[in-house]
């Protein structure tokens, strides 16, 4: 039930225009044209930074547009001189006037070679699927990749250790080609709509981040890799009646509560080919997952977390890829659940390596030894470790983003790794809101970016022990000056004590509030442990509440208890087997205690809208709460969570057999005859993580208890609803017309 649209920023981001202008100079009205067909607000972004071997340089993807293409740039860190690494005619393959339209690069070891990513297409998710081509920089050759393979069909391609062979991935199968004469040789043969190797399937990608499924030994002789059997694991179809004439199934394994999963094994082969070899990890490989493997440098190792299927235990291994012989090293409980974590840096010879944990209460960084029997903290205190930004073992540091005091904002902070003295907060006190880094391997320079909900990125090349800037990279000032010309109300952070516990909140007023007037209110919500809404962060200026606060409403959120908020173990794990219940408890608290603190709020006109895991809990308060929410939208919702994935639920909720109350209780389908108020259902056909399926079961529920509803299915669009011409912008009609209508 995750939106990733809405809560994952792409930060590590070409000097791009994220929407082309529309040519107004001085907009003084905001409209939903402008905020969803013509771009008028775009707010601009560094991309595809990469730190070179030397810490002193770095490159990016600029756009050329004269050729139509992204160059990679070199830049010196402290003198700022730019140099076209590899321009447009390096770009351009030979027999063609065309350059590639590089989406993203790698260097081999020696920087010796660049390989090329181009012709994307999207998996699920991500642009994971091309060509690939490598590029000599000393020859200025270039070819692509997989010349006898389908065109724009290789994924996650990288060069063994030793420059001289590249690995990828076609129609789940794994190859290794070598440069020099171009001969490919297939390591697997197996793959097909069974069988997958060298990547996951969907449960995999979208609930742990696992897309890249081999890696190289350091010796370049083997290829490590997943392998997946997806038999047994149940049918999805969704239907496409867009495209044809007939219906068109698309089917795809998804394993539901409940169901039966994958079997995953990690797999050795030799690069030259032949009969793989496979760890004997112990527990069922339908019960289990196998989240991570990583290669341990300088060793023919490789390093592996398994989670049980509640997720409770990770058990930490360390595998010989030579003898196929596994040591348990480490394992992690929770009373709750475990999050999958990869801030793992190996230190001291590689003989220890960084491991973060919430065995204290808090999340912080640990450095465990090789063969697990000493663990040290690094960091202290009673806060979270947000993200491990770099670790420098010369300089003895640890540097970190963490938000102790205020649980909306992130800053820069760095202990020593030997875990003594107090953390250091480096981000200047003056700038507050979130700040975010990408370092250099020494901590000497990062690229920064600071915002604030009233602020768009700041990006700036920093001297990182001063946080001095040297250069301004991009200070937005150009959507800044459009947005001020609008007049827009700021947005105000607050706290609400419900009694239990005290919640943050922000709240938007219309731009002529009148304190003696009162006004409509719409809360904005989310609620699951996936994700938060109340961050002190640009958002894109958060045009959308910005639109509705202009047509007269106040526009509130509220975090309750199990969000993912830096407030420690408990705040985060409260809400363990009982998603819904006690999160849509704490919103209507809030709500009741905003409506009783705020005259000029009425009572008698409270909406409420979410997506995704926000649109189940706007059902929540619609369906449980009918005396304060009066008018509700709720988008791309799960009505019942058996109908959802096998990781996500079961992490946060059990086994349905062993918590029949909470997945009862916890689904709204089961509140439906509650309903009182007015109701807008939205929901795209072809959405492969919340499924269609959802909304026809609540549509169905909600004729059978004789309720009137509003309801909006949006059809070949995913879990985004943005696909295909004029969407978002229908969309946010359809919203606003429903809420001027009831509200």
């Amino acid at each position: 039930m995750k939106n990733r649209s809405i809560f994952r920023l792409a930060v590590l981001l070409t000097l791009i225009l994220s929407a082309p202008l529309s040519g107004q100079d001085n907009p003084q009205e905001l409209t939903l044209e402008d905020i969803y067909k013509n771009g008028t607000y775009p707010t601009r972004y560094y991309r595809s930074v990469r730190w070179m071997e030397d810490h002193q340089h770095y490159t990016t993807l600029e756009l050329n547009r004269e050729r139509r293409c992204s160059e990679i740039i070199r830049y010196n860190a402290k003198t700022g001189d730019r140099v076209a690494l590899v321009g447009a005619d390096q770009l351009t393959p030979q027999g063609s006037t065309d350059p590639l339209g590089v989406r993203d690069y790698s260097w081999s070891v020696d920087n010796t070679r660049l390989l090329l990513f181009t012709n994307t297409q999207r998996v699920w998710r991500y642009h994971t699927r091309g060509d690939y081509w490598v590029l000599d920089l000393k020859t200025g050759q270039l070819q692509r990749l997989g010349k006898s393979l389908e065109t724009s069909s290789l994924m996650f391609a990288k060069f063994s250790p030793d420059g001289s062979r590249v690995g990828y991935v076609s129609k789940h199968n794994i190859y290794v080609e070598n440069i020099e004469d171009e001969e490919i040789s297939q390591l697997t043969f197996d793959g097909g709509n069974r069988y997958v190797n060298g990547t996951f399937d969907w449960v995999y990608e979208e609930e742990f981040d696992c897309r890249d499924g081999f890696r190289w030994s350091n010796n370049s002789e083997r290829i490590i890799f997943w392998h997946s059997d997806t038999k047994g694991t149940g049918t999805f179809y969704m239907i496409n009646n867009l495209d044809s004439i007939y219906s068109i199934p698309m089917p795809f394994p998804y394993p539901k509560v409940g169901t039966t999963n994958s079997a995953v094994k990690i797999g050795v082969v030799s690069a030259s080919g032949g009969d793989p070899k496979w760890f004997d990890i112990p527990g069922d490989p339908r019960n289990h997952y196998l989240v991570r493997m990583e290669v341990v440098p300088d060793a023919e190792e490789v390093l592996i977390q398994q989670l049980n299927r509640l997720q409770n235990t990770n058990k930490v291994w360390i595998g010989d890829i030579q003898s196929m012989e596994l040591t348990n090293i480490l394992i992690e409980t929770d009373e709750a659940f475990l999050d999958v974590h990869d801030n793992l840096e190996w230190l001291e010879g590689n003989s220890y390596f960084t491991w973060i944990s919430e065995r204290s209460g808090w999340r912080h960084l640990y450095k465990v030894s090789k063969d697990g029997k000493e663990i040290q903290q690094v960091t202290q205190g009673e806060f979270d470790v947000v993200q491990l930004d770099c670790i420098n073992p010369k300089t003895g540091y640890v540097y970190y983003i963490a938000s102790p005091d205020n649980f909306t904002q992130r800053y820069l902070y760095r202990s020593k790794i030997n875990g003594k003295g107090e953390p250091e907060r480096i981000s200047p006190v003056d700038q507050e809101g979130q700040h975010s880094y990408v370092m250099s391997g020494d901590a000497t320079w990062a690229l920064h970016t600071f915002e604030n909900a009233s602020t768009p990125p700041v990006i700036s090349l920093v001297e990182v022990k001063s946080h001095q800037p040297v250069r301004i990279m991009e200070d937005n000032h150009a959507i800044k000056t459009k947005q001020a010309a609008l007049g827009l109300s700021p947005k105000f952070f607050f706290r609400v004590d419900i009694g239990e516990v005290v919640l943050d909140a922000w709240m938007i007023k219309p731009g002529n509030f009148d304190p003696g007037r009162t006004y409509p209110v719409i809360f904005f919500v989310y609620g699951e442990p996936a994700g938060s809404t109340v961050q002190d962060s640009w958002g894109g200026g958060d045009l959308w509440h910005q639109y509705l606060a202009g047509q007269g409403y106040v526009v509130i959120s509220v975090d309750n208890r199990g969000t993912a908020v830096h407030r420690g173990r408990a705040w985060r794990k409260i809400i363990y087997e009982q998603i819904g219940i006690l999160a849509a408890e704490d919103q209507a608290a809030a709500a009741t205690k905003i409506l009783e603190t705020h005259s000029f709020l009425d009572p008698e006109r409270v909406g409420i809208w979410g997506w995704s895991g926000g649109g189940s809990m706007t059902l929540h308060c619609m369906f449980r709460y009918p005396k304060i929410y009066t008018t509700g939208i709720a988008i791309a919702f799960v009505s019942h969570q058996k109908l959802y994935d096998s990781a996500y639920q079961e992490r946060y909720m059990g086994l349905p057999k062993e918590n029949k109350e909470g997945f009862f209780e916890g689904s709204p389908i089961n509140h439906a005859s509650k309903l009182e108020g007015n109701l807008l259902l939205i929901h795209g056909t072809a959405d492969d993580n919340v499924h269609y399926q959802s909304f026809e079961m609540l549509v169905d529920e909600l004729i059978k208890q004789n309720k009137l509803f509003d309801m909006m299915a949006y059809p070949m669009r995913t879990h985004a609803i943005r696909e295909r011409e004029n969407t978002s912008l229908h969309l946010r009609r359809t919203m606003a017309n429903y809420w001027k209508e009831n509200l």
